[in-house]
């Protein structure tokens, strides 16, 4: 299979390589920088930096997964349009080199997160609950899915991932979390009750290729793990992992001085559960936080 991605560099996007390249698949990565490509995603791997370079072979999937980090800096008025132009506009890019295709690829996997939802609150989350509240970052992802679903048209299946907080040793929230957490510095953020869906790079890696290879999965997916933990869980598990105390907490009212309008992606949360993912019967090889981030930090002496 011919597959393209976008965002190939990035987190996910690396480890689905090298995941895709051991099961001999082709593979495509349109990157700002290309020639980096190669050393970042495999030796096999191409770069491009224009999608018109790829006149040569038919594209028979797409996993859009580009996006500038949303929780990396405050949301000015600037960064907010780097943030809709890196998700929504790269995407309407996509789509119309996709139209001009004479082949189409038969699918279309493309990045959302549950953010989508707004802070729940309480509330369990499945793929058919509505919007909760029109903050920033469900604007943002409702504007997302709703330009990737314009593939349909095109006679595509489209699949939105809704993912969660996404743990790797290698990147992401808990590689950030390590040096204060190991420093004694950890502790939950605000209350500590908000909810946080994560999931483990693995089953992200996983749920991925089982909806590509999927003929009937299409629409959205919450893309975490079935036991979602409050913002205090979180912090304590990974004060017990690293044998530090997590007592440590970030008072919401600095993280508001401090952050601006970014504060509520950290002080909200989303109880959200794959439902649609369990009833396709894919199987989750980390279902506990303890159990995940013993594998991640070197420790895998648990059971799942």
């Amino acid at each position: 299979m011919h597959i393209l991605l976008t965002g190939g560099t990035g987190l996910i996007g690396r480890a689905l390589c090298r995941h895709w390249a051991q099961q001999g698949h082709q593979l495509t990565v349109w990157s700002r920088t290309p020639q980096q490509v190669p050393r970042l995603c495999g030796a096999d791997v191409r770069g491009i930096g224009r999608l018109e370079e790829l006149t040569d072979k038919p594209v028979d999937a797409v996993v859009n997964l580009a996006g500038a980090p949303i929780a990396d800096r405050p949301w000015t008025r600037k960064r907010k349009a780097l943030l809709w132009a890196s998700r929504i506009g790269l995407t309407e890019q996509l789509l119309a080199w996709l139209e001009s295709r004479a082949h189409k690829p038969r699918v279309l996997l493309s990045g959302s997160a549950v953010g989508w939802y707004g802070d729940g609150g309480e509330r369990e989350l499945h793929e058919d609950s509505p919007q909760v509240c029109d903050d920033f970052p469900a604007q943002l992802c409702g504007a997302w899915e709703e330009t990737a679903l314009r593939a349909e048209t095109l006679g595509m299946r489209v699949v939105l991932l809704r993912t969660g907080l996404v743990l790797a040793a290698e990147g992401g929230l808990l590689k950030r979390l390590l040096l204060p957490f190991k420093l004694g510095l950890g502790g939950p953020l605000g209350s500590g009750r908000q909810w946080m869906p994560w999931i483990h790079i693995s089953d992200q890696i996983a749920l991925i290729d089982f909806l590509l290879q999927q003929e009937q999965a299409s629409g959205p997916y919450n893309a975490c793990a079935p036991n979602p933990v409050r913002n205090r869980e979180l912090s304590q598990a990974l004060g017990r992992e690293l044998h530090r105390p997590a007592f440590m907490p970030a008072p919401a009212f600095v993280l508001r001085l401090a952050l601006g309008e970014l504060s509520g992606l950290l002080l909200g949360g989303q109880r959200a559960l794959p439902t649609r993912l369990l009833d396709a019967g894919f199987s989750f090889r980390f279902t506990h936080l303890d159990v995940a981030l013993a594998d991640l930090l070197g420790q895998p002496d648990r059971v799942c």
